[in-house]
């Protein structure tokens, strides 16, 4: 029988996810390396775990509130004023979804009519331009580029704004490429929005992870901006929690209570256990100066000068990332494309990488490889790299 006629053809249209095609090659081929998925190889905390064991054996078995726990968006209320000096009323400002990837779809669902407008950095989260599409939008690429960081420019955002301009996504720190935004980059980008009236997606999921001295710096936190932006977050990457499945949206009541309709209707609350481990993570990690997330965040910094050093000794291009745990490293110079570099590189040496065009069209070029994993397994996948870029010049 032929459904051809039953679905959305811009959904049926839309390609599957880029990451997880080389991560399901990889799961299927013995002592394969996977750098392909960006999931922390840490173990959540034992205090986080146990937290949500024993809410399971107090009885705590029910559904939560739809926007979330009370306590926990107290908790991140505070955690995102002391961290980050924005403020949120937990009341009406928070909103709790299964996932950062969930509060992407309902951002979008909630702001985007059909027809209009998203402006979509590329290289960026694979996910982003297909949940515009979802939401009935058309996504408009934003091109940034390995000379000026990966950072997205104010003058490239204003080229790209037309009347139907709803929304910028604002993925910093970057994945892929590990690019970050500082303060005088994020200040120009305001400007624009001061101009413009667009809404701003930011999503900061990796923002406790930077590196080189840097710290994160809020787009809701710039003057006059907390009135255009919706401010993405989880516990999945800083907190070593991704199984848990628990982000959060914070942003105007007027926004996050539309939010909340769809999210209600289509998903009623995240997982109570998540959220009560969710609540651990933050009350501990304030307690304790969050010696979990800087202890990780130490691990990885480690594992991403090795992989950069590494690529460079190899002799290809590396940009330095300075957020999140990818690498960026660009291939161009073997003369693969770079679904053929991967694909290779995967039968040939068993290790999988993701092409850099799953992030873009301009990731042509490139590969991402994260480095959140075993330092034994990452010095092993670079040597079995080594290899195959030697076999390619001997070719």
């Amino acid at each position: 029988m032929n459904y051809d006629r039953y679905l959305n053809p811009d959904i049926a249209a839309v390609p599957p996810s880029g990451i997880r095609r080389f991560f399901d090659l990889a799961a299927n081929m013995r002592d394969a390396i996977s750098l392909g998925v960006g999931e922390p190889d840490f173990i959540t905390p034992y205090h986080i775990r146990n937290a949500a064991i024993n809410s399971i054996v107090d009885g705590e078995t029910q559904y939560t509130p739809n926007r979330g726990l009370l306590s926990l968006r107290k908790e991140i209320s505070w955690y995102l004023e002391h961290r980050y000096q924005t403020s949120y009323d937990p009341e009406k400002e928070i909103l709790v979804t299964v996932g950062a990837s969930e509060s992407i779809d309902v951002a979008l669902r909630a702001i985007v009519s059909p027809g209009d407008e998203v402006l979509v950095p590329e290289p960026s989260y694979v996910s982003y331009s297909p949940s515009v599409i979802f939401a009935g939008g058309r996504p408009v690429g934003v091109v940034t580029g390995q000379d000026n960081g990966f950072r997205l420019t104010a003058e490239a955002v204003r080229a790209a704004i037309t009347p139907r301009t709803k929304a910028l996504i604002l993925p910093y720190p970057n994945n892929p490429t590990g690019g970050v935004m500082e303060r005088a980059d994020l200040e120009q980008l305001a400007q624009v929005v001061r101009e413009t009236g667009i809404l701003v997606i930011s999503d900061e999921i990796y923002s406790e992870l930077t590196y080189g001295g840097l710290t994160h710096v809020s787009f809701a936190a710039l003057p006059g901006m907390r009135d255009y932006t919706l401010t993405i977050n989880g516990f999945s990457k800083s907190f070593a929690m991704t199984g848990w499945r628990v982000g959060y949206t914070c942003g105007p009541a007027e926004l996050i209570s539309v939010m909340t309709k769809i999210h209600q209707y289509g998903i009623l609350c995240a997982p109570r256990q998540g959220q009560v481990a969710a609540l651990e993570a933050l009350k501990t990690g304030r307690e304790r100066n969050y010696e979990d997330v800087i202890r990780m965040r130490e691990s990885y910094d480690r594992r991403r000068r090795l992989m950069v050093e590494g690529f460079r000794a190899m002799g290809l291009d590396c940009f330095e990332p300075l957020g999140a745990f990818y690498v960026f490293p660009s291939i161009a110079k073997t003369g693969l494309t770079s679904e053929e570099f991967c694909k290779r590189l995967l039968e040939e040496e068993r290790v999988a990488c993701v092409p850099g065009t799953a992030f873009g069209p301009c990731g042509e070029g490139h590969i991402r490889c994260s480095y959140a994993t075993a330092l034994d397994k990452l010095n092993t996948a670079l040597e079995k790299m080594a290899q195959f870029l030697s076999r390619l010049q001997a070719g």
